[in-house]
């Protein structure tokens, strides 16, 4: 998966344990406070009811923040289960979804294909992938036809040369014969190798791409 997906799992979960940890610690020190308070009261001038209640009230609060906590990482647990049973029945099929960039692995591997579909027939599409910089890598022509079209790039650049591991986009602009243009939508299309979960967010895994379920537009075996 891409390096942002991975961070943010780790985030949520560290962020959470660290937060049930400070309020532990808390929790353990009020509680100290308050038996050294009544050990050493003077008992010609006990600690007052009002105050005493009120410091009650701030534990029993403590205790339900602790335990809401410890609630709240079950059921983000739970999600994250029920997540991957739900992306199981994925794997090794073709997904798609909207968008209109891909990764290319350090091998040369390409992860998944471009797919575009036209509002009309054009007369001319230009089709140009661009690295993560914004730098054109290859140039060329794609089919004319309306609906849909699939474009699967080999992952060499104009001169035929491998390019880097990495993001690329694709750029599609098509044009009629009166040269004007004609809409154009960019999917990507790939076999899912693998599922993950974080925070109840199912995402299918493309080689080094991931995409959320919810995002899938179209479902081939």
């Amino acid at each position: 998966m891409t390096s942002a997906i991975t961070s943010t799992t780790d985030t949520t979960t560290t962020t959470s344990s660290s937060t049930t940890s400070g309020l532990s610690a808390d929790y353990d020190m009020f509680i100290q406070l308050l038996v050294a308070q009544l050990q050493y009261q003077d008992p010609l001038d006990p600690t007052d009811a009002t105050e005493f209640t009120n410091q009650l009230v701030q534990y029993s609060n403590l205790e339900q923040q602790i335990a809401t906590n410890d609630k709240l990482d079950e059921v983000l647990s739970s999600l994250d289960t029920f997540g991957l049973s739900s992306g199981v029945g994925y794997m090794g099929h073709t997904v798609e979804a909207q968008g209109d960039t891909i990764s290319v692995q350090d091998d040369g591997t390409v992860d998944a294909d471009w797919v575009y579909t036209l509002d009309s027939d054009a007369s001319d599409v230009a089709l140009t992938v661009t690295d993560e910089d914004g730098n054109v890598v290859w140039e060329g022509t794609g089919t004319t036809t309306s609906g849909r079209n699939t474009f699967t790039w080999d992952g060499t650049d104009s001169d035929g040369n491998q390019v880097e591991g990495g993001a690329y986009t694709l750029s599609v602009t098509a044009t009629d014969s009166s040269g004007d243009t004609v809409e154009a939508t960019t999917y990507v299309s790939g076999k899912v190798t693998g599922v993950t979960s974080s925070d109840g967010t199912t995402i299918l895994e493309l080689g080094d791409m991931g995409i959320t379920l919810d995002a899938i537009t179209r479902l081939a075996s």
